[in-house]
């Protein structure tokens, strides 16, 4: 992409170098504040207390809420919701309110595609999802047939944005690898690198590759990379056993955080104490049960958002968020509420109305999405071209003190 690659150097050099471990738009796209995001009974009382009688855009969703990734379509659903609660109090997309549907698929790719048909028999005009990048792949064969505008707020697998009908708010992976070397090389973390990563997930090797790829460019050497695999993942020790014998000063886990909670209490038992450095997979680690989230002190991460970022978006999301949901927002969160607000600036941009029909938006979408500009809470200045990609710039953080802290 070509603002990721050459804003990559000058971001990573000049923004991060002097502090090694230390540590948004308009209205139409974007930019709002707390006192924006009322509840959703006053949007809908506005207009007759039912949305749908009055016309409205229909909008799904599709992620886990339950099981072992709830972490992330939990965020995803929650956030949606919050912009989608305060696009209908600002007066909707063209003036047209939106009903948002939320449907659990468990990250099972199965369950995904039997979601989306039943947002289908609901009416879905646009799909804001799938959250994982397994499921995102296998709703898209269906959403390309049908000709339904998708855009995915997480699905880093390349094949998630393969059809023209199809566009992504995160990076892909591809990219958050070549990012991740990038940085740990311009910024000398380490001289000697290992990697565990999951050669059976898709988001965890396509990371991985491209991650040796730059990393060949990089001064610093892997001297490490072991997999593992969806069938053996809960015993991290031969792993960590040859990246410690090997001198491995950083570990990097491409890798989601169910698996990278283990390798980091596993690491502590066997005394081994590197840098642990991850992509977004690792963002939900001080959220899992039962797990000993000192031990992710100093875990560093390339990730879109930070929730202690200053900027004004970001603090009145956050707030607004934790004051709704109880939680601090992740960037799955972020991500989400960037998606729908791509929506309704690409919506309106395209001149959408609801009694379109799903392929007349698809074809108005497809073409706005190209043309808009989204400063958001995952970017500012965010533009997207026909390959569905986004164009940004990527932020680190790390944890410290128990809490992601911007670097």
């Amino acid at each position: 992409m070509k603002k990721f690659n050459k804003v990559m150097s000058v971001v990573m050099a000049s923004a991060m170098t002097a502090a090694l471990f230390a540590g948004c738009g308009n209205a139409d796209a974007g930019t709002q504040t707390a006192d924006s995001a009322p509840a959703a009974e006053e949007a809908a009382s506005e207009t007759g207390g039912d949305t749908a009688a009055a016309g409205a855009f229909k909008i799904g969703g599709i992620g886990p809420t339950t099981g072992s990734a709830a972490v992330y379509g939990l965020a995803v659903q929650n956030a949606a919701q919050l912009a989608v609660d305060e696009i209908n109090a600002a007066g909707g997309i063209n003036g047209v309110p939106i009903e948002f549907k939320f449907e659990d698929d468990e990250c099972d790719a199965e369950k995904s595609v039997n979601a989306y048909n039943t947002l289908k028999d609901w009416g879905m005009q646009m799909l804001m999802g799938t959250v994982t990048s397994g499921c995102s792949i296998a709703v898209a064969e269906n959403t390309a047939e049908d000709n339904m505008f998708q855009l995915t707020p997480s699905g880093s697998a390349v094949d998630c944005v393969k059809y023209d009908n199809a566009f992504r708010v995160c990076f892909s992976d591809p990219n958050q690898g070549a990012a991740s070397a990038l940085y740990i090389g311009e910024n000398a973390i380490a001289s000697k690198v290992a990697v565990i990563y999951d050669s059976s997930d898709i988001y965890s090797s396509g990371i991985y590759e491209k991650f040796t790829s730059e990393a060949a460019n990089q001064p610093f050497e892997i001297v490490s990379a072991e997999a593992f695999t969806a069938d053996n993942k809960t015993d991290f020790s031969v792993q960590l056993q040859k990246a410690k014998d090997a001198g491995a000063e950083l570990v990097f886990l491409p890798i989601y955080y169910t698996e990278a909670s283990l390798i980091l209490s596993q690491a502590s038992t066997m005394g081994y104490s590197p840098i642990f450095f991850g992509c977004d997979g690792l963002d939900g680690i001080l959220n899992v049960e039962n797990f000993d989230t000192s031990l992710a002190e100093g875990v560093m991460l390339l990730t879109p958002f930070a929730a202690d970022a200053e900027d004004e978006l970001t603090q009145n999301f956050v707030t607004t968020y934790k004051e709704k949901f109880g939680d601090t927002p992740n960037q799955f969160a972020a991500d989400a509420y960037d998606a729908i607000y791509a929506i309704k600036a690409a919506g309106e941009k395209a001149g959408i109305t609801p009694d379109m029909d799903m392929n007349a938006i698809c074809e108005a979408m497809k073409g706005a999405m190209t043309e808009i500009t989204l400063d958001g809470l995952t970017g500012v200045g965010m533009t997207w071209d026909a390959s569905g990609e986004p164009d940004k710039a990527p932020k680190a953080v790390q944890i410290k003190d128990g809490v992601y802290t911007a670097m």
